[in-house]
C-alpha cells in the first residue's frame, strides 16, 4: 500500500475546510488497503485582523465577495447541503458573527504533540459551525479540546500564555511564501496541491494519479 503525505492548510472558519476535508475522509475510506495517508493540519486565518468582538458574517461575506443578499442567501443553503452530504450539521443564523482564530491554531499546534490534531479540528468546527458558539472565549475552546478526548488543563495553560504563538505565525508565513492564498488546499507530498472542498471522487483520482506518479518516479 502506498502512504501519502497530507498537509491540510485550512481555518476553522472556512465551511468549505470542512466540506472538504470531510469529502477527502470518504475518499481515503474508498482507497483503503490501496492509498494511505499521513494528515497533518496547517493554520491559515482568514481574517486574521478580525475584532475580538468579530462581525456581521452575512455582511462580510457580501461585501468581501460582492454579493446581494439574495446570493448570500443561497450561498449559505448550498453549503448546508453539502455539509448534509458529508454528514455535517451548519447552522448559519441572521446574527452569526466573524471571529479571530488565532487561538486555535495555537491549540491545533499543541494537538499535533499528541496526533490528535483532526479530533481537535473537527470539534472546533462544530463549535464555530453547528453550536455557534464563539471559538476565540477560552470556555470554548476548551469545551472542544475536552470533546476530543485531549487534557483540559493542559491546553488551559497554552492559551494563559503565549506558547505556540511564534510558531502558528512561521507556519502562516511559510505557506504564504509558498503561494498558498485560499483555503482549503490539500499539499500531497509535499508538490501537489488540490484546493476547495472537492467532491470525494475528485479526491480518489487525483491520490491515485500522485501515488502511481511517485512509483514511476521511483
Amino acid at each position: 500500500m502506498k502512504t501519502l503525505t497530507i498537509d491540510v492548510v485550512s481555518d476553522v472558519a472556512c465551511p468549505w475546510c470542512v466540506i472538504g476535508y470531510k469529502n477527502l475522509e470518504q475518499a481515503l475510506e474508498q482507497l483503503e488497503g490501496e492509498i494511505g495517508a499521513q494528515l497533518s493540519w496547517h493554520a491559515f486565518e482568514l481574517r486574521p485582523d478580525a475584532p475580538a468582538e468579530g462581525e456581521n458574517w452575512r455582511e462580510h461575506i457580501m461585501a468581501k465577495y460582492g454579493m446581494s443578499y439574495e446570493q448570500s442567501e443561497d450561498n449559505r443553503k448550498r453549503i448546508t447541503a453539502a455539509g448534509e452530504g458529508v454528514g455535517f450539521t451548519f447552522n448559519f443564523t441572521d446574527d452569526m458573527r466573524t471571529q479571530n482564530t488565532f487561538n486555535c491554531h495555537r491549540l491545533l499546534h499543541w494537538a499535533k504533540e499528541m496526533d490528535q490534531q483532526t479530533a481537535l479540528k473537527l470539534a472546533l468546527f462544530e463549535a464555530y459551525f453547528t453550536d455557534r458558539t464563539d471559538v476565540n472565549d477560552t470556555s470554548v475552546l476548551l469545551d472542544a479540546v475536552n470533546k476530543a478526548g485531549l487534557d483540559r488543563d493542559s491546553a488551559a495553560s497554552v492559551l494563559s500564555t503565549d506558547q505556540f504563538e511564534q510558531e502558528v505565525r512561521n507556519e502562516e508565513g511559510r505557506y504564504q511564501q509558498m503561494g498558498v492564498s485560499s483555503v482549503p488546499t490539500f499539499i500531497v507530498n509535499g508538490k501537489y496541491a488540490i484546493t476547495g472542498g472537492q467532491p470525494a471522487d475528485v479526491f480518489v483520482e487525483a491520490l491515485r494519479q500522485i501515488a502511481n506518479e511517485s512509483v514511476d518516479s521511483a
